[in-house]
């Protein structure tokens, strides 16, 4: 057969895998903040920020619901509040922001920003509520009390936003949220989840992070944290980076060591901007499928549609999912690749076995002590039995079902058999068994309520997880190395009273281990080592202050800026070589660091006029020193300004940006890059021109002339990108 009839056979029989973004695109034009959890019905929850979900419908949601099988189509089914049904310290007036849901303990439990409280005249005294609802979709009850109330600071509120929990391997219970003005905060809560435990500890410095989101993964806590502006429209920024852990507490630290907390704050880049439509990705959510990949859940902007309705009001940013790699110890999407605008692969949310228990146990063989009943399997008697599939799968796999134990029985368990493997929950903890070897470790709170049990079969280790919602943090973790092979049958095993719903059982993904490739430097085209001024450079608004000595142009930063329509910073500018090329410098700027020295910064700038640049500079802002990738253009008779978080400078930075032209569009790409050493790289988000522009390279120093400080440029290098 022809390939072309052989992959039309393949699709017809397995579907196609690929889809297209935004997922939301079916219910909503807007879905920012989004939150995910799946159902004891099996069904996928998202949850979004009170906007509205249509253009031109005019009339805010708060905080939308929409359900999915797939995790790719989506329906909206309803709002978590009605009009009347505010928490009783919500003022009125007030907006309900960034949602964050979890099964805790029986019940689903929904944390919130609430950003105008009754307790005070101040229009922005954020705080973060909750409420709880026995289905994901609720009826939801507020509680009475905010979890963090309003926190003030001078005459304003700290950002007491963005909620994100997190529950430990020893059942201890954390709420992490905050953002920009005060930082990122966590704090222990209460059995419930209700209340504060303690005081606060601040994970990520002020200024620079916000939409946090923790995961567990191998011994490490990693906090994933979203960085720049939200919602600048068609300048939106907006990328998520990390730092990791060896507590939930911190210190957190990225790739390179640089903390997260620093005033030169670290955060290894996990998702930008790589010059498709998408812009502004952030805010996130993340989950693991059944052959246990994980994705992410996200906003974007289109950077041709970016608002709602009438410009620069509500910023449209839509909801996307993409894969989410872990490489080398790291999460990032799509391998460094970026937002999809096509996926060629999607969730795996059924497997060979797939069981709701919506009818009988037809696929199901020694059935004795086993019914189906109110949607679910149950097991009653005193000697353990099994539940065996009558289909099975080899080769390296996943498994995974709910279950709880239904009552109070001394030896009571609940598991799964893969081939002569089982791991149980009992009291005693996760239990997994091979071929006479055996590992037990503890399991906080038991499994009273609904836990969900996943087991991975890899060559002959095996591995269980237990959680509450597939949502990386893991409450138990057992690995074992079989003495024996792992091949053969697939059932659920029971000892005592036990329920069980949503087993399956899939071919285990296959990681990704690569990053997706970087501008790399090849042949030298052109260069200014700062001899004496290159002929090639032409000053816009000549600057007599600046002057070439010591092998170095050295600049006296100015109290001028390029943002707004004032233009009176000087920009020293010259032509490019044609095609792909990375042009890079090395810029030395003291800016000290905690102190407030706005906005203080010199660097490299994509140039096509006053009002049509893209920025690569170090920069104070506020008491952070970082390298900001800013971008202003014109839109809709305004100047729109926005800005891309591309790696934490030191004393002397060195930047780079890479030029490509796109063959479709015709579009000049510049992506951002830094170092803080001449050799590590750390790349970030790409900034787009219209093809019919034709930007020139050139550095800036400015944004303050106080206290004195002198930028020393080493050198301006262009070279063909490999």
């Amino acid at each position: 057969m022809h390939i072309a009839a052989v992959a039309s056979l393949i699709l017809s029989l397995v579907g196609n895998p690929s889809f297209d973004n935004p997922v939301s695109r079916d219910f909503a034009d807007t879905f920012a903040d989004p939150a995910v959890i799946r159902g004891l019905d099996g069904y996928w929850y998202s949850y979004g920020t009170s906007d509205p979900l249509r253009e031109g419908e005019g009339r805010h949601h708060r905080l939308p619901i929409a359900r999915s099988s797939d995790l790719v189509e989506w329906t909206y089914v309803g709002d978590a509040f009605g009009e009347g049904d505010l928490p009783s310290y919500a003022d009125p007036s007030t907006l309900l922001w960034a949602p964050d849901v979890r099964y805790l303990d029986g019940r689903y439990v929904m944390y919130f920003t609430v950003t105008n409280s009754a307790s005070t005249p101040h229009e922005w005294d954020y705080s973060i509520g909750a409420a709880t609802a026995p289905t994901p979709t609720g009826p939801w009850t507020p509680a009475s009390e905010p979890v963090v109330p309003p926190r003030p600071s001078g005459d304003a509120y700290w950002n007491t936003i963005d909620p994100s929990q997190f529950t430990d391997v020893d059942g201890k219970k954390y709420l992490y949220f905050g953002g920009f003005f005060g930082g990122v905060w966590v704090t222990e809560l209460s059995a419930d989840g209700l209340q504060p435990v303690g005081r606060p500890a601040q994970v990520a410095v002020d200024n620079k992070f916000e939409g946090s989101y923790v995961v567990r993964r191998d011994g490490y806590y990693y906090l994933l944290a979203s960085s720049a502006n939200c919602c600048a429209g068609p300048t939106t920024g907006y990328s998520v980076l990390a730092g990791r852990a060896t507590s939930p507490l911190g210190p957190f630290t990225d790739r390179e060591g640089q903390p997260l907390l620093a005033s030169r704050a670290g955060g290894t880049p996990v998702l930008a901007q790589n010059g498709n439509r998408w812009i502004g990705t952030g805010h996130h959510a993340q989950l693991t499928d059944l052959a246990g990949q994980d994705w992410m859940l996200y906003h974007a902007i289109d950077r041709s549609d970016p608002f709602l309705d009438e410009p620069y009001g509500v910023n449209e940013r839509p909801m996307l999912l993409d894969r989410l790699d872990w490489i080398d110890g790291w999460p990032v999407v799509r391998a460094g690749a970026g937002p999809s605008d096509r996926s060629s692969e999607r969730p795996v949310t059924r497997g060979h076995v797939d069981e709701r228990f919506s009818g009988g146990l037809s696929g199901w063989r020694d059935t004795g002590g086993w019914a189906v009943q109110e949607g679910y399997v149950r097991h009653t008697g005193g000697e353990q039995a099994t539940l065996t599939s009558r289909k099975g799968l080899g080769g390296d796999r996943r498994a995974e079902t709910d279950l709880r134990l239904a009552a109070a029985h001394p030896g009571a368990a609940a598991g799964l058999r893969a081939g002569a493997a089982t791991a149980v929950v009992s009291d005693s903890g996760l239990t997994v068994t091979a071929g006479g070897a055996r590992r037990t470790v503890a399991l906080p709170g038991g499994a009273a309520t609904w836990r969900n049990l996943a087991v991975t079969v890899k060559g002959r280790t095996i591995t269980a997880e237990v959680t509450s919602a597939r949502l990386g943090d893991p409450q138990a973790t057992v690995s074992l190395d079989s003495p024996v092979p792992l091949s053969g049958t697939f059932g659920l095993v029971a000892k005592g009273t036990a329920e069980f719903d949503n087993a399956g059982v899939a071919r285990l993904a296959k990681p990704v281990t690569r990053m997706a490739p970087v501008p790399e430097p090849g042949r030298r085209l052109d260069a200014d080592e700062f001899g004496t001024l290159d002929r090639a450079w032409r000053w816009v608004r000549e600057d007599p202050a600046a002057r070439v000595a010591g092998g170095a142009l050295r600049w006296p930063v100015q109290d001028a800026d390029l943002v707004g329509t004032g233009n009176t910073a000087s920009v020293l500018v010259r032509t490019p070589p044609r095609g792909d090329y990375i042009v890079e410098t090395k810029v030395t700027l003291d800016l000290g660091e905690d102190t407030v020295r706005n906005h203080q910064q010199a660097g490299l700038v994509a140039y096509a006029s006053d009002d049509d640049f893209a920025r690569l500079s170090q920069v104070a802002i506020w008491n952070t020193r970082q390298v900001e990738y800013g971008r202003e253009l014109p839109f809709a008779d305004r100047l729109s300004y926005g800005g891309n978080i591309a790696g934490a400078p030191a004393r002397t930075t060195w930047l780079r940006l890479a030029h490509h032209v796109d063959r479709e569009t015709g579009e000049h790409e510049f992506r951002a890059g830094s170092s803080r050493d001449g050799r590590t790289w750390t790349w970030a988000g790409v900034w787009t021109f219209g093809k019919d522009t034709s930007p020139r390279i050139g550095l800036v120093a400015h944004g303050g002339a106080r206290p004195v400080v002198e930028a020393e440029f080493d050198y301006v290098r262009f070279y063909r990108t490999r």
